[in-house]
């Protein structure tokens, strides 16, 4: 098993080692000086040096396939992804964006596909979500598949699986970039009101005590709703006391499906105004494959999408020109004049209108036009 990957990531070259934070930049002639090398050559003096220096580790004189994963450059060039294992949970939040929570996704040879198919477009860093992506069947082999293809591996949970001695096994012998935990709230009372699960808050303590003590990287992700608005310090507060960083998650997005169904759970004192959209990166440097195998420019823009068990890394050659069509201002935004300081891109701004949101919620104008 690898203990550090060195790849190709955009434009750069990197080394990382899993479970750590921060990585190594080469230039391209020494990535091209270890593709020479290959995996029997010795690890060079310079290489060494860097990897002592960043992490403590010392692999002087060692062949590198004793330790490292060499990837090798991907026409495609994508960079980052996100898979969503399973839209099905085992809570009920009243913000949650997927709407219809179905226990429904690929079996294990169409994942399988779909993994090497990132891989083979560059994929380095990718996010494992849901739904609770770690209530699927299938997570253990998915996570360890990603892994050892020379993923670096975020999990997005809710922590309620956190404590099981199979999940943290694995997380332990393989170690993420960082697992990210939903904070629902401060106390039982609000935390178990907003995921309408009782025992809800238990696990999640149950589950963060676990991964702290395994020493798995964390990080807290703090949504904040109308039913844990009051706790918004004491949650930050919490973070703090554990050293663990935390950003807040506060404007919540129309269902997948349109539906407006998560937005009276928006805590609009705590609604805040993002930077103006001047364009992002999605589907030409990273894509999201959604339960079925769909890959789309993101999470939100979900359609037009490509069958990538099927079509391999191939049909993402038509995502740039997907996203370049979403992306656009159009419809009830064509011709804005405010649409320079707007902070919300096309498909949310769509996904707004169809669940008839107030304007206030996406848009610079507080008024109906």
């Amino acid at each position: 098993m690898h203990e550090l990957i060195v790849s190709p990531f955009l434009d750069s070259h990197l080394v990382l080692r899993p479970g750590q934070r921060n990585a190594i930049k080469i230039s391209r002639g020494k990535y091209a000086q270890l593709q020479s090398a290959g995996l029997a050559g010795s690890c060079p003096d310079w290489l060494a040096g860097a990897v002592w220096r960043s992490w403590g580790m010392d692999v002087s004189g060692r062949p590198l396939g004793d330790f490292a994963l060499l990837r090798a450059p991907s026409p495609l060039g994508y960079g980052r992804a996100s898979y969503e294992l399973n839209m099905g949970c085992n809570y009920a939040c009243k913000h949650c964006y997927l709407g219809l929570k179905e226990f429904a996704g690929l079996d294990w040879p169409a994942r399988e596909r779909i993994l090497t198919a990132m891989r083979d477009a560059g994929v380095l860093w990718l996010q494992l979500t849901g739904g609770e992506p770690m209530i699927d069947s299938l997570f253990g082999a998915t996570y360890e598949r990603a892994f050892d293809l020379g993923m670096m591996i975020e999990v997005l949970t809710n922590g309620s699986r956190l404590s099981s001695p199979a999940i943290l096994g694995l997380l332990t012998s393989r170690p993420p970039h960082r697992v990210t935990l939903s904070v629902y709230g401060a106390t039982e009372a609000s935390y178990d009101g907003l995921t309408q699960r009782r025992g809800s808050y238990k696990s999640f303590i149950k589950g963060l005590t676990a991964a702290r003590e395994a020493g798995i990287p964390l990080d807290l992700s703090v949504v904040i709703t109308t039913d844990n608005a009051h706790e918004v310090d004491a949650m930050h507060a919490m973070a703090g006391r554990l050293g663990i960083r935390h950003r807040d998650y506060r404007n919540m997005s129309p269902t997948i499906y349109g539906g407006g169904e998560s937005l009276p759970s928006q805590s609009l004192p705590h609604l805040t105004r993002p930077e103006p959209f001047t364009g992002c990166d999605a589907g030409h440097t990273s894509f999201h494959v959604d339960p079925h195998g769909r890959a789309s420019i993101c999470k939100v823009g979900r359609e037009p999408s490509i069958a990538l068990a099927e079509e391999g890394p191939e049909g993402l050659h038509r995502l740039g020109g997907i996203a370049d069509q979403l992306l656009r201002r159009q419809g009830g935004c064509t011709g804005c004049t405010l649409s320079a300081m707007c902070g919300t891109c096309m498909p949310l701004a769509a996904k707004y209108r169809q669940a008839q949101a107030p304007l206030n919620r996406y848009c610079q104008h507080t008024e109906r036009r």
